[in-house]
C-alpha cells in the first residue's frame, strides 16, 4: 500500500531518539502543569484558612519555587534534547552529504531538523498538558477528599497551565536548532562514510566554542562567591548566586568536551590492561563529543540531586549555627519534610537526564554497528563485544558522577549559605553572619551512587543487544 504525502513526510518520527525527546517533553510539560496546579491548589488552601488568609509572602515563595523548579526542569531538557538532535544529525551526516551534493543547502538542511525539533516539542508538550491536567484535576480531587476540605475550590483548567506546554515547545525548537549546528560542517564528500563525531584534534579547534564556555564558567564561578558572600549580610545573595550557577553550568554544558577527556582518562586507568578494557577507555577519548553528549545528562541529574541534599544538609549546619549550636526541634523537622518534598520533585528533573543518557547510549550503538561489526570480523566474539559496549557507559558514567558529586556539593552548599548565611533562628536576635564548611549527608550520596550504577545497568541492555544483532559482513556493508 503506498504512503500518502504526509505519512512520508512524518515518516523521520520513527528514527531512534525521537520517541525519547518526546517522552522527556511530555515530562518536562506535565511536571510544570501539576507544579502551577499545586502551587494554585496551595494557594486556594491558603486563601480559605482564617489565620493565614491572603500571604503575600507565602503566595510569592510558592510562585518563586514553581518558578525555579520548572526552569530546571525545562533547563536540563533542553540539553538532553540538543544533543539528542546532536547525535541525531551524527547519524546522518551520509544523508545530509548527499543531499548537499545534489544541491540542498545546509542552512535548508538545518531548517528541516529545527521544524523536526518543533513537531517534537509539539507533540511532546500536548501530550504532556493532558497527562499533567488529568493527573493535578485528579490530585485535587484525591486531597479533598483525604482531607476533607470542602470549602476549597480549584479549577485545574485554567489558561495558565498552557504556560510550560508552550515553553517547553519553543525550548525544544530552540534545543534542536542548536543541536544541529553540526549541518553547516557537512561537506559532500562525506556521502563515501558513515555516522562521524568530531575527533579530538576537531574539538581542540573551536576557539570561539572553547572561548565561550570559559567565559562563562568564570563569569558564574565569581557571581557564585560574591553571592555567597552577599549572602553574609542578605538573603537576596541566593538571587546572584542562582545566576551564577546558571551560567557556570552552561559553561560547563557547551565545554564539555574540556572539562570531561581529564575525568574520563583518569577513570580509564582504573579498568585494567586488558585489551577490552583499553578499547572502551580509548574510544571514549577518541571521540570525546559522543562521550560528553552521554555525560553531561548524568552530570546533571547527579548534580540536581546532590546539591539539593547538601543544600539542606548545609541548611541545618547553618541553622544551628545560627541557633547557638542547637537547632530547634520544630524546626529540624520541618526542614526534614521540605527536604523529602523537594528530592521527589527534582526527581523529575534526574529522570529527564536519564533518559538521556537511555536514548545516547541506543543511538551511539545502532550509528556504531559499522565498527563494532569491523571488531567482530577481526575476532572479537559476541561477549566481548558486549563487555566493550558495558565498560563504555560504566567508564563514562563513572566519570559524570564524580563530576556530579563535586558540582552538586559546591553549588548546595553556595545556595544554602547564600540564603541564610545572614539569617538569625531567633527573629529577636540581632543578625549575624554565619559562615559553615558543606554538609555532607551520607546515605543520599550512597543511594545516588548505586541508583547511577543500577541505571547505567539498565540502560546498557538494550545497547549490548543490539551491537551484536547484525552480523559482521552486513554491518560491514552500511
Amino acid at each position: 500500500m503506498p504512503r500518502t504525502p504526509q505519512s512520508a513526510s512524518l515518516a523521520w518520527l520513527r528514527e531512534r531518539g525521537m520517541g525519547a525527546s518526546i517522552l522527556v517533553s511530555a515530562i518536562s510539560a506535565a511536571f510544570g502543569v501539576i507544579l502551577i496546579s499545586a502551587t494554585g491548589y496551595i494557594g486556594a488552601m491558603l486563601r480559605a484558612d482564617p489565620y493565614i488568609g491572603n500571604s503575600g509572602t507565602l503566595a510569592f515563595v510558592l510562585g518563586f519555587m514553581t518558578f525555579i523548579l520548572v526552569g530546571v526542569a525545562v533547563y536540563v531538557a533542553a540539553i538532553v534534547t540538543a544533543n539528542t538532535f546532536s547525535t541525531v544529525v551524527a547519524g546522518r551526516t551520509r544523508r545530509i552529504a548527499l543531499l548537499r551534493l545534489i544541491g540542498a543547502s545546509a542552512q535548508s538542511q538545518r531548517g528541516e531538523v529545527a521544524r523536526q525539533g518543533l513537531v517534537v516539542g509539539a507533540i511532546g508538550a500536548f501530550l504532556g498538558l493532558v497527562v499533567g491536567t488529568g493527573l493535578a484535576a485528579g490530585g485535587v480531587v484525591l486531597t479533598n477528599a483525604l482531607l476533607g476540605l470542602t470549602d476549597v475550590s480549584y479549577a485545574v483548567a485554567q489558561p495558565v497551565v498552557l504556560i510550560p506546554a508552550v515553553v517547553v515547545a519553543l525550548t525544544t525548537w530552540v534545543a534542536a536548532w542548536a543541536g544541529s549546528r553540526r549541518v553547516l560542517s557537512v561537506t559532500p564528500l562525506q556521502a563515501l562514510g558513515g555516522s562521524v563525531e568530531a575527533t579530538r584534534e576537531q574539538v581542540v579547534r573551536r576557539p570561539a566554542r572553547n572561548a565561550a564556555a570559559i567565559v562563562l564558567f568564570a563569569i558564574g564561578a565569581a557571581l557564585l562567591a560574591v553571592g555567597v558572600l552577599v549572602g553574609l549580610v542578605s538573603p537576596l545573595g541566593v538571587l546572584v548566586g542562582f545566576v551564577g550557577g546558571i551560567l557556570s553550568f552552561t559553561g560547563i554544558a557547551i565545554g564539555a568536551t574540556l572539562v570531561m577527556p581529564p575525568v574520563l582518562r583518569l577513570v580509564g586507568r582504573a579498568f585494567g590492561r586488558s585489551a577490552t578494557a583499553r578499547l572502551a577507555a580509548e574510544n571514549a577519548l577518541r571521540y570525546p563529543e559522543r562521550s560528553s553528549r552521554m555525560a553531561i545528562g548524568v552530570v546533571m541529574g547527579v548534580t540536581l540531586v546532590t546539591m539539593f541534599a547538601v543544600a539542606i544538609e548545609s541548611t541545618k549546619a547553618v541553622m544551628t549555627a545560627a541557633a547557638g549550636g542547637e537547632m530547634p526541634r520544630e524546626l529540624g523537622t520541618v526542614l526534614d519534610t521540605f527536604s523529602s518534598i523537594m528530592m521527589g520533585l527534582v526527581a523529575v528533573s534526574a529522570v529527564i537526564a536519564a533518559v538521556g543518557l537511555v536514548n545516547l547510549l541506543t543511538l551511539g550503538v545502532v550509528q556504531r554497528r559499522r565498527e563494532l561489526g569491523l571488531l567482530r570480523a577481526l575476532g572479537l566474539s559476541n561477549a566481548q563485544v558486549r563487555r566493550l559496549v558495558l565498560l563504555e557507559a560504566a567508564h563514562v558514567t563513572i566519570a559524570a558522577v564524580a563530576t556530579g558529586l563535586v558540582l552538586g556539593v559546591a553549588y548546595g552548599w553556595a545556595g544554602a549559605q547564600s540564603l541564610l548565611g545572614s539569617v538569625p533562628v531567633n527573629p529577636d536576635a540581632p543578625s549575624a553572619p554565619h559562615l559553615v564548611w558543606p554538609a555532607l549527608p551520607l546515605w543520599p550520596i550512597v543511594a545516588i551512587v548505586v541508583a547511577t550504577a543500577v541505571l547505567t545497568l539498565i540502560a546498557a541492555v538494550v545497547p549490548t543487544r543490539l551491537a551484536t544483532r547484525v552480523a559482521p559482513v552486513a554491518a560491514l556493508a552500511e
